[in-house]
């Protein structure tokens, strides 16, 4: 069955066009617009007219390839921006009238559950997994071994943390300070809900672990088949994110493995990972390029 899954977050939107048989997923298409849907929400709690414009605009391209490839299911989610914005129905609107399905704005729990499947298919280590998915607005943390067993969304991600925090280009020692604490008390919070310092395995999904793993990895370009199951130490990641965080947003856009709508936010992203990394105890992470949009093309076809 061929499907197509969205994903629109708090800073990209995302499609994947895939042939599933079975617990076998084949990509024809996967594509990546940043978009920053969630821009200002945080300080506003309205989605801003350019980010719904903007998303718009991304929307209608994906709109055209899934007419042109012949697709039998689509289902679009939505993450924490449109959970939190007061003008979420203009969005649902626009959505709407462009794809032909409205966006369905899912739990941060069935958001987590979904990661797990996506991450978890064809992953060649030991169980069971902590699955940690950090969004732009929020970081989805999931345990279990074949199956989600324990799921909990924290408000905290590389956009929100970058705009309530990381004001400076470079962002100051007072500003990072003040991140990871909030960092932490979140990621603590998370930790006391689901059990991930007893997982045997870390697993690390979305943009700032995928760009994280790029850099520690020195790619000359971004790779998605060598960062798609590699594995990072924490000296690493912590040797990464002191680079990041110590760089100006136009040096980190020069890195050669990142996207440039991710430059300015990065330096957040990597800092969770970072301080996940420290309060579960795990010293390396697996990073997956396979995440919600697998789950969700996994589950259109066995709808």
């Amino acid at each position: 069955m061929r499907v197509a899954a969205v994903d629109c977050g708090t800073n990209a939107i995302r499609l994947l066009i895939a042939d599933v048989s079975g617990e076998r997923l084949t990509d024809v298409a996967r594509r990546m617009e940043i978009v920053r849907l969630g821009e200002g929400v945080d300080r506003t709690g309205r989605l801003a007219p350019g980010a719904i414009e903007r998303t718009r605009l991304a929307l209608l391209g994906y709109a055209a390839e899934i007419a042109e490839l012949g697709i039998e299911r689509v289902r679009m989610v939505a993450t924490s921006a449109s959970r939190d914005a007061e003008n979420a129905g203009d969005f649902r609107d626009m959505v709407r009238s462009v794809l032909g399905v409205g966006p369905e704005v899912i739990t941060g729990d069935e958001e987590a559950r979904l990661s797990f499947t996506g991450a978890v298919g064809g992953l060649a280590a030991e169980g069971p997994y902590l699955v940690v998915d950090i969004g732009g607005g929020s970081t989805e943390f999931v345990t279990g071994t074949t199956a989600a067993e324990s799921a909990l969304s924290v408000d905290i991600g590389c956009v929100r943390m970058t705009e309530r925090h990381l004001a400076a280009d470079p962002p100051t020692p007072d500003q990072i300070a003040a991140a990871e604490q909030d960092i932490t008390v979140a990621v603590d919070t998370a930790l006391a809900a689901v059990p991930g310092r007893e997982a045997r395995t870390l697993v690390g999904l979305a943009g700032s672990v995928t760009t994280v793993a790029g850099l520690a990895l020195d790619l000359p370009e971004y790779d998605s088949a060598r960062i798609h199951h590699a594995r990072i130490s924490y000296a690493d990641v912590a040797k990464v994110t002191a680079g990041l965080l110590a760089a100006t947003v136009a040096a980190r856009r020069a890195l050669p493995v990142m996207h440039p709508g991710r430059a300015d936010v990065i330096g957040a992203g990597a800092l969770i990972l970072r301080i996940v990394m420290e309060r579960s105890g795990h010293a390396s992470v697996v990073a997956s390029e396979h995440d919600i949009l697998d789950g969700i093309a996994f589950g259109l076809a066995r709808a």
